[in-house]
């Protein structure tokens, strides 16, 4: 049995006659999909396999279905007899302009095998000329496949070959998805060997040496492994020296690298080959001519064989010396190994003589972290989700590493300017980023906090790091594009979307529509321990972006009076990009309140926050609250007013006349007992409609008398209005420079506290209504253990007290916050729901209608589904966690518009709102 070796990412070309068995080779050695059959194609466009008349229409279908395999980077097999030179060159060309590896796989039967074969299908008309034809010239093409650019050609000759083959995939040598780290990327070191043996000593490696003294590898003793980017040689003290640690610690496992382009060069160089001897590669090879021969042989190969870019940690982090677009990452072809190693020219050059480098990072939109580097930074920066960490070492910059996955920067100083620079190096308050030495901007780049529509309309799918990719349909993002575009706050504003929360499962218990054993059970089958119930306010969700000088700025005196002028805030203004005081919004991102009163309650918040001393315990400048804001009122009055209050009003005018009416009706004989009865519960029902509806209003804002005269003073907008924190969002401080996009190392712009549990956010709830308890209210809450029924029965009385006095119902959440399946925690298994909602019998009324508690209502809601809430509710939860990550790792605001944007698209979904 002979093996044939495939690479995983190619287009496979079968050449055979007519009848040589390529249909069947293909069907037995190959997926079901991954198959592209001509005569299928042609039987697509004319309902016959063997009308050649549709042979060049069938062959478009082919040839856009190929193209959109490779796309996606499917392995496609493109079934068709290929004999001819004109029809290979379009599907080598179809390879190369998807830069992936064309194969062909011949199969040489005899011309009689074949003639023989179609003989005996009755579907096959054409002539044993035409079978000879074909296989005379697929004789003559059997030299020249190699000169056509097939990267590999297998010739299988006579049935008893084409039987005994075997397809073997290889992957790229690119392709390390199975290495997943931990690592350590190391930028350009041209040279610089001490600086690059501190750095590893930093990192925590242990340098081996030789009897010489000099260091031949590296090895960290938790088998963490470095990355080097690329350009270890040229312009520094001892390009030997780097590239014998170099490749000893690659040889050893500890270490991989990348070519750049200055190897690319050297390779040439030491091969005898013409290359202009400029760029430090003039010191390079005065250093190696001291050392043997065999060493430089050794340099020749390593640096020949190392590889354009390598795909690493299941795809989610590659690495290239001058960065790597999205489209070219884990594919094969000239032009990816050219941008892998030079990156993208515009093709002019600068008042230097160098060339201007188009800035690909700003436009990248990859879900892999991409690290480079090439374009000398004096600052590492993150650009998107990439990050140069080429910091200039040998020119008197610095050697960076970054720790993957911790994404922690460790960088060591240059020892001294090894290399005169022919740009000036000096630090660029604009952020040089991968297009540094030429204007922002050229090649028609965008500014990373510019958002562009084409970001979010269309079909979309979101990376998530807790729940993977959400989908978001073009319909909902069209939907989503209109609301956020009319009515929202500033998306630079818009850090966070609260998701949707599930009902608990539907109850079987009389009268009962939802009950806290569903939510304990559903909770412990996920291998919760502990639960907390939070009391659901009567209220409406809302977002709070408070900053510690909220309040401050124009016309506002900065003690509570920000609603008399325009207010804003410093902090705001430079992490966030906007004059604002900061924000409070709803669920749909719009304005809770108006301008005024928006900064006044900013300016409350952020004294209480003061007060409470939060700010210091956070050391943030910036806080995001998750809340909810009383009464509902404030927000749905117009609501309650047309939806609910007419409803009761009618209810209330009707029965008592109809009750009237069959009193009087009984009273003269008439058998109307039963429907009397029935009357007076609808009636009695109508009245607890009519209470329940009533507390979620009161009056708010509006003039106060005066304590002291009596007399009409100054109206308090925030009169009657109360905010119940329950959850910290993200926090952080202010950045000199503005702008979302400013780039910053991940976690040095804020934090996120999912990990917290619920009763720490708690606390720093209650340390606030202790700061303003006029403003703010306490969320009441209880503690559940699972595995004690006395606990679950203590947390089920606790529901039962708080509806029986109108309360709207509970929360259960677990205990822990971002909990996955399996034994909570954050790793592992799929996302447990953050949060269930067990509401009361009377609140339900609102939503379901006033006669909802008949059994016959009930039995029929019993029926409802909860399968796509609790969907949504999982999807919006994780975008949402995504966002604050986003955030608080500094990244640009489109990225976190991207997700923000996806959870209000998710609402338009088709669920049933009364869930």
């Amino acid at each position: 049995m002979s093996e044939l070796r495939v690479p995983a990412s190619s287009l496979v070309v079968l050449v055979g006659v007519s009848g040589s068995g390529k249909s069947t080779f293909a069907l037995e050695r190959f997926g079901p999909y991954e198959t592209v059959s001509s005569d299928v194609c042609r039987g697509l466009v004319s309902n016959d396999e063997n009308d050649q008349s549709a042979t060049k229409a069938a062959f478009e279908v082919l040839h856009t279905i190929v193209a959109q395999r490779l796309a996606a980077n499917l392995l496609t097999v493109v079934d068709a007899t290929n004999v001819q030179r004109e029809a290979r060159k379009s599907l080598v060309a179809l390879a190369r302009s998807h830069d992936v590896l064309p194969v062909a796989i011949v199969l040489d039967v005899p011309a009689q095998v074949a003639i023989e074969r179609n003989v005996a299908r009755l579907d096959r008309d054409f002539g044993a000329h035409v079978v000879k034809r074909q296989h005379a010239a697929l004789r003559s093409s059997l030299k020249s496949l190699q000169r056509e650019g097939f990267r590999t050609v297998h010739v299988l000759r006579g049935e008893d070959e084409v039987a005994a083959a075997r397809i073997v995939r290889t992957p790229l040598l690119t392709d390390r998805r199975d290495e997943t780290g931990p690592f350590d990327a190391i930028g350009d070191v041209h040279g610089c060997l001490d600086e690059l043996v501190t750095l590893l000593d930093r990192l925590g490696y242990v340098v081996v040496r030789d009897d010489a003294g000099r260091p031949v590898d590296a090895a960290h003793p938790e088998g963490r492994r470095a990355i080097l980017l690329g350009d270890l040689v040229d312009r520094g003290p001892d390009s030997p020296g780097v590239l014998r640690l170099a490749m000893g610690m690659v040889r050893a496992g500890h270490a991989l690298a990348v070519p750049g382009n200055h190897e690319h060069k050297l390779v040439r160089a030491l091969a005898g080959r013409d290359v202009t001897v400029s760029h430090g590669l003039e010191t390079t090879l005065a250093q190696l001519a001291d050392e043997p021969e065999e060493f430089r042989r050794d340099v020749e190969s390593f640096c020949r064989d190392l590889v354009s870019h390598l795909v690493l940690d299941g795809g989610a982090l590659v690495v290239a010396h001058a960065g790597l677009k999205e489209s070219y990452q884990g594919r094969a072809s000239g032009r990816v190994r050219s941008f892998a190693l030079y990156g993208d020219t515009t093709g002019e050059t600068d008042e230097f003589g160098l060339p201007v480098r188009y800035p690909w990072a700003d436009d990248y939109r990859g879900r892999a972290t991409v690290l480079y580097g090439h374009t000398p930074t004096p600052e590492a920066r993150w650009v998107n989700n990439t990050m140069c960490l080429d910091t200039g070492c040998v020119f008197g910059g610095k050697l960076s590493a970054l720790r993957y996955p911790e994404k922690e920067l460790v960088e060591v100083p240059a020892a001294r300017v090894h290399y005169e620079p022919a740009r000036p190096f000096l630090p660029d308050d604009a952020g040089p980023g991968p297009g540094a030495g030429s204007p922002r901007g050229v090649g028609g780049a965008r500014e990373p906090d510019l958002l562009d529509v084409t970001d979010v309309l269309g079909r979309r799918v979101v990376e998530t790091a807790t729940h993977g990719r959400v989908s978001i349909g073009e319909e909902n993002a069209a939907g989503a594009l209109e609301v956020m575009s009319r009515f929202a706050v500033d998306p630079r504003l818009l850090l966070h979307l609260p998701p949707t929360m599930s009902p608990v499962a539907t109850s079987t218990l009389p009268g009962l529509l939802e009950h806290p054993d569903a939510a304990f059970a559903a909770y412990a089958r996920d291998g919760v321990g502990h639960v907390v119930c939070e009391e659901k306010h009567m209220g409406s969700r809302a977002v709070l972006l408070v900053a510690r000088d909220s309040g401050g700025g124009d016309g506002a005196d900065g003690s509570g009076g920000a609603g008399r002028g325009r207010s804003v805030s410093r902090i705001v203004a430079e992490r966030f990009g906007i004059e604002a005081p900061g924000a409070v919004h709803t669920r749909t991102g719009r304005s809770f309140l108006d301008e005024p009163t928006t900064a006044l309650l900013l300016a409350r918040a952020a004294a209480a926050l003061e007060a409470a001393g939060t700010w210091d315990a956070l050391g943030a400048g910036w806080v995001l609250l998750d809340a909810e804001i009383l009464p509902w009122s404030l927000k749905a009055d117009q609501l309650l007013r047309d939806q609910y209050a007419s409803v009761g009003a009618a209810a209330r005018a009707v029965m008592p006349a109809a009750l009237d009416a069959l009193a009087a009706a009984q009273a003269r004989g008439i058998d109307v007992g039963e429907l009397r009865r029935r009357t007076a519960e609808r009636a009695t029902d109508a009245e607890l409609f009519v209470e329940s509806y009533r507390r979620y209003r009161w009056d708010t804002g509006g003039a106060t008398p005066d304590d002291v005269s009596g007399e009409g003073a100054i109206g308090d907008p925030l009169r009657g209005v109360q905010v119940a924190p329950f959850q910290v969002l993200a926090s952080g401080t202010a950045r000199p420079g503005g702008g979302q996009g400013a780039a910053v190392g991940p976690g040095s712009a804020g934090t996120t506290y999912g990990d917290r549990d619920h009763l720490w956010h708690l606390d720093v709830a209650d340390a606030l209504v202790a700061a303003d308890p006029e403003l703010f209210r306490t969320t009441r809450r209880v503690v559940v253990d699972l595995s004690d029924d006395a606990s679950r029965a203590a947390g089920t009385a606790w529901w039962e007290e708080l509806t029986a006095a109108g309360g709207e119902g509970m929360v259960v959440k677990p205990l822990e916050n971002l909990v996955r399946r399996g034994g909570g925690g954050t790793t592992g298994g799929g996302l447990v729901q953050p949060g269930l909602k067990v509401r009361g019998r009377e609140y339900l009324r609102i939503i379901y209608g006033p006669e909802y508690t008949q059994e016959h209502n009930l039995e029929r809601l019993r029926e409802r589904s909860l399968g796509r809430k609790r969907s949504l509710a999982l999807r919006e939860y994780a975008l949402g966690l995504e966002s604050l990550d986003r955030v608080t790792r500094g990244e640009p605001l489109w990225r976190v518009h991207e997700a923000v944007f996806a959870v209000l698209a998710l609402e338009s979904e088709r669920v049933d709102p009364r869930l």
